[in-house]
């Protein structure tokens, strides 16, 4: 009788642990899906964004710009910020600084090292 008594406590004890396990994976389930579904709408907004700036883009850029994305990871234009690309994070020499300020405002550089497409922006300071 001591025995059943004994193995009944350990049992409701396991119950209880069970029960605390399964409440931090419901839990743990809960969070996930709600980060989840707050990915999920930030990646359609995202495509949705993507898809209008895409539209304003010329074709041939586009295409460039697809084939580098492809190319590197993802990554198909990079900040060029205080004479360093952000896409390989190497510094540009001289001369590569100053065929950068020397091309039109308009015309598509790219990066000698990594081949992205530099982005010009006031920051750049060129």
């Amino acid at each position: 009788m001591e025995r059943r008594e004994s193995i009944q406590d350990r049992l409701a004890e396991l119950t209880e642990r069970v029960s605390a396990v399964q409440a931090k994976t419901d839990d743990a389930t809960a969070r996930r899906d709600a980060a989840q579904a707050e990915l999920d709408a930030e990646t359609a907004s995202v495509a949705k964004e993507r898809e209008l700036v895409a539209g304003s883009v010329p074709a041939d850029l586009l295409k460039l710009y697809e084939k580098l994305r492809e190319q590197q990871g993802g990554v198909g234009a990079a900040r060029l910020y205080q004479r360093k690309c952000e896409g390989c994070h190497i510094e540009l020499n001289i001369t590569e600084l100053n065929e950068v300020r020397a091309a039109a405002k308009d015309a598509v550089v790219r990066c000698e090292n990594c081949r992205r497409i530099l982005v010009r922006t006031s920051e750049s300071g060129l």
